[in-house]
């Protein structure tokens, strides 16, 4: 192998491996800080959950306090700082849109797609516990499938007012998708299917981007 052919093929796997990275604590504060401030949002500190699910939420501790949370295993699925700004500007969204002022005030914002069920076939014992654990997850974010279409469309947005690509909400979801972890159409979950979802925002950021 000549000394070109061999660079081409360490740089095609250089860009390979950093186009399918994580994206780092560094991406996401900086994603939420220009979410935040583009909406003249709080730009309180993020915590890192060590959980593997793809989850980011708001917590409300009283009043106007709240925390913001972004789990490794959401990190470890999104690869650019602009999906990630997708998921903080769709949060934010919820809270904006006044969807709280409905539930208790716990939030868990996003529970980010769901897709659960599909993952515990033929384990009864492991169905019985996501059932319940979904079914908790829904009490505390109490968000319908009409408020999650609006916290898209705010997200995306808000991530055009931050400077970000209309697309990236889109671009999570999608990284998502391609990571199996997707809502089907079924009595348990609040979330739209994704794949009425995704086109709904692709449809929203191309015209967002006219």
């Amino acid at each position: 192998m000549t000394r070109k052919i061999l660079l081409t093929v360490i740089f095609a796997l250089i860009f390979s491996s950093c186009s399918n990275a994580a994206i780092t604590e560094r991406d996401v504060i900086s994603a939420w800080k220009r979410i935040a401030e583009a909406d003249e949002f709080p730009v309180v500190s993020i915590n890192f959950e060590r959980e593997k699910a793809a989850n980011a939420w708001v917590k409300f501790k009283s009043g106007n306090k709240f925390s913001v949370h972004v789990t490794r295993g959401l990190m470890q699925i999104l690869n650019t700082e602009e999906q990630i700004a997708g998921v903080l500007a769709h949060e934010i969204g919820h809270v904006r849109l006044g969807h709280y002022g409905r539930s208790v005030g716990r939030g868990l914002g996003w529970a980010v797609l769901g897709g659960l069920l599909g993952a515990i076939k033929g384990n009864a014992g492991a169905a019985a516990r996501v059932v319940g654990s979904l079914g908790a997850n829904l009490a505390e974010s109490g968000f319908s499938r009409g408020q999650e279409v609006e916290a898209d469309d705010y997200g995306s947005e808000l991530l055009v007012k931050a400077g970000y690509s209309s697309y990236g909400l889109y671009r999570a979801m999608k990284a998502l998708a391609d990571n199996k972890v997707v809502t089907t159409p079924n009595g348990f979950n609040s979330h739209p299917p994704t794949a009425r979802r995704l086109k709904h925002l692709f449809d929203k950021a191309r015209e967002l981007e006219r």
